[in-house]
């Protein structure tokens, strides 16, 4: 079965190695046919610390690592996590 990938908004990023990331979705209401919005905050695992709040972030789905937290960032401002280190370690 294939993970989820979920696209959200940072809003904190106090916790150690952890990030609480904003998912919104609009869904139709079944009875108006109006679209409203809907709006669900996940804790996602961040090994290197390298989000801020208001990024932009992918997560996906992966084993429970602790109780609430069951997403990892993936991507961050539309560039893969540890690219940019990578980068400049290799023009050096």
């Amino acid at each position: 079965m294939p993970r989820r990938v979920l696209s959200g908004r940072v809003t904190s990023d106090k916790m150690d190695k952890t990030v609480t990331v904003l998912v919104d979705r609009r869904i139709i209401h079944p009875l108006y046919k109006k679209f409203i919005r809907r709006s669900k905050k996940y804790a996602a695992h961040d090994e290197q610390n390298e989000c801020k709040v208001g990024d932009t972030v992918r997560i996906e789905e992966c084993k429970p690592i602790s109780k609430r937290k069951t997403w990892t960032v993936i991507v961050r401002n539309g560039a893969p996590l540890g690219a940019a280190g990578v980068e400049s370690g290799a023009q050096a």
